[in-house]
């Protein structure tokens, strides 16, 4: 639910109040999700060179770690945009509100997460069953729960490779990291009847289940940076990754992306849903810095143009997935008007 902002001056007043002797800020500073990350440079980039504001800052330091950055205060030592690769939690919403900070929120499209390896090796199909079974810290067998045991693919499913589990990807940190557990993890989770009964019994159980993954060397958190997945993938056919849609899109000269549940990770599916691993993406904005951090305001009406996020955009060929357009007018009206967000 969304109501009217508070008007740039009394934010601005708010702020100036709050940073009372921090030397002013002219550049705005952008912090969070490394799948987002991209989009928002190359917004960035085209800002600083078509308007007389300077070019932003932009860090990629993963959803939730751009969150805690954000919402830790108001003033110019703190972020003034923060990137998400899933929806901001409650209790970061709280933590924001307890610091007095007023948010809006604009999801800009959607993205996929992809489990890609290197096009040196034959492409993969799995399933989301068989995706929990070569992740989880533990798995269903023989009534209980145990240890994972399966050390190959093919240990797993004969049809896969005869070759060892060993995937890279993000942190607790990351927004791709918990949207990959909800749909990727909790999907397989629940083609267990035994696990899919515990869900409906306990839900807070399930989840410890579904969203902890191994710790033997077989998942292994490659950090923040996606680029740095892709050159280990290059070097290591045999391994898999874990990324945003728009980094495979980026990179399909070296890496292909594996089928889930027989559907690829493709534009169109993904824009349509057909494609089981996909969730929105956003960012929040700080209203207490707008009027006071220059170009604020601007920067979201460029992020929200057409010839940005649109179907013909400069961020479709960076790999974002765009609103359906009757989203896109909406969202873009409560962005530019920084409606406030309220949960």
């Amino acid at each position: 639910m969304l109501n009217k902002t508070l008007t740039a001056a009394a934010v601005g007043a708010v702020l100036l109040t709050a940073a009372t002797g921090a030397e002013a800020r002219d550049q705005i500073r952008i912090v969070g999700s490394s799948t987002v990350f991209p989009f928002s440079t190359a917004v960035a980039e085209n800002f600083g060179k078509t308007t007389d504001f300077k070019t932003p800052v932009v860090e990629s330091t993963g959803s939730g770690g751009g969150m805690k950055l954000f919402c830790s205060g108001i003033g110019v030592e703190h972020p003034d945009i923060t990137n998400a690769s899933r929806r901001i939690k409650e209790s970061e919403f709280k933590k924001c509100t307890e610091n007095g900070i007023g948010i809006t929120e604009v999801k800009i499209g959607f993205d996929g997460i992809v489990l890609a390896n290197s096009k040196a090796a034959a492409p993969m199909a799995l399933t989301k069953k068989q995706i929990f079974m070569a992740l989880a810290k533990e798995v269903p067998m023989d009534g209980k729960m145990v240890a994972n045991p399966y050390k190959n693919w093919s240990d797993i499913d004969p049809s896969l490779p005869n070759s060892a589990i060993e995937v890279l990807g993000p942190p607790p940190t990351s927004g791709t990291r918990d949207a990959f557990v909800e749909l990727a993890m909790e999907g397989g989770a629940k083609a267990f009847e035994s696990l899919a009964a515990l869900r409906k019994e306990d839900k807070k159980a399930f989840k410890a289940i579904a969203h902890t993954l191994r710790e033997d060397g077989a998942f292994i958190e490659a950090g923040e940076n996606d680029n740095l997945i892709v050159q280990k993938l290059e070097a290591n056919p045999a391994a898999l990754g874990i990324f945003g849609f728009s980094f495979l899109d980026q990179n399909g000269d070296k890496i292909q992306g594996a089928t889930v549940d027989g559907v690829e990770p493709d534009f169109d599916l993904i824009a349509s849903g057909e494609y089981g691993v996909s969730r929105g993406l956003y960012f929040y904005v700080k209203q207490q810095h707008v009027g006071v951090i220059p170009g604020v305001q601007e920067f979201v009406a460029e992020f929200t143009s057409d010839k940005a996020w649109g179907m013909e955009g400069y961020l479709v060929d960076k790999g974002l997935i765009p609103l359906p357009e009757a989203d896109r007018k909406s969202v873009g009206e409560a962005a530019q008007s920084l409606a406030s967000l309220t949960m």
